[in-house]
């Protein structure tokens, strides 16, 4: 489907600033915003997604920035906007965490980012929840454990640099599956806390309420009590041994 892009400086006019500035912002704050976007070289933005911020669909909602689909040259990209209420003033810890994370192979890729905005792959896709919703017929058994263990795999290599995503006990909005399978969201993520990437990722995907009983109607996981006991072992030691140990016990 071919989408329609708004020149930037029709962003700053109702309704769309609504989202440029959201949930308030002055006529200064608008221009401000807008002159940020041509330096990042922004040139459209397309208001497209399956969230709504009153009339507006956007690709995402939290609770430091909005996400929306943008065009830096010829090129989509996503558009993350630091929203006005945000308890950060600038968008540069977010950036800091996104870069550390990129480090190691996880997450949209970087691209650019300003006080008020971050420019990031734009990764096409479906919600982890919605495209295990939606798996079956042949192989079904196999694409699941594929996806599963890349998502285990990255919380690893997050937890190997000291990096906790915050997030993923609520996992079912924070992974992207498509062409690639990438983890998104860093906002609340952290490198000054305990990690526990590994162990909220599992417990969600096997454990965990609404998603756990799709993934157990689609393959026969092991026993709660044995994947508990072998998330114990993983947090307290964090090895690659340890790790392994769980993807076996997961049968990945």
């Amino acid at each position: 489907m071919k989408r329609s892009f708004l020149p930037v400086d029709r962003i700053s006019q109702e309704p769309y600033s609504a989202i440029l500035g959201y949930p308030r912002a002055t006529k200064k704050q608008l221009a401000l915003r807008v002159a940020e976007l041509e330096k990042l070289g922004i040139s459209g933005v397309s208001f497209d997604g399956s969230m709504t911020i009153g009339t507006i669909n956007v690709l995402g909602k939290g609770y430091a920035g909005i996400v929306v689909l943008a065009k830096r040259g010829t090129k989509k990209v996503a558009l993350k906007i630091r929203r006005t209420d945000s308890p950060r003033k600038t968008m540069e810890q977010e950036t800091m965490l996104l870069q550390a994370a990129n480090k190691v192979g996880v997450g949209p890729t970087l691209l650019h980012s300003s006080k008020n905005f971050i420019v990031m792959e734009y990764l096409d896709g479906k919600k982890i929840f919605d495209w295990i919703s939606e798996l079956g017929g042949d192989g079904s058994t196999a694409k699941l454990k594929s996806v599963i263990k890349k998502v285990l795999s990255d919380c690893y290599r997050l937890d190997m640099i000291g990096l906790d995503h915050g997030e993923l006990s609520n996992i079912t909005k924070h992974v992207i599956v498509g062409k690639s399978i990438k983890m998104i969201d860093f906002e609340s993520s952290s490198l000054e806390r305990r990690v526990s990437n590994v162990t909220s990722a599992t417990q969600a995907i096997f454990i965990g309420s609404g998603l756990a009983k799709i993934v157990q109607k689609i393959y026969k996981v092991p026993p709660r009590p044995k994947i508990i006991s072998v998330l114990r072992e993983y947090k307290e030691h964090q090895t690659q041994q340890s790790f392994d140990n769980v993807l076996k016990t997961l049968k990945l």
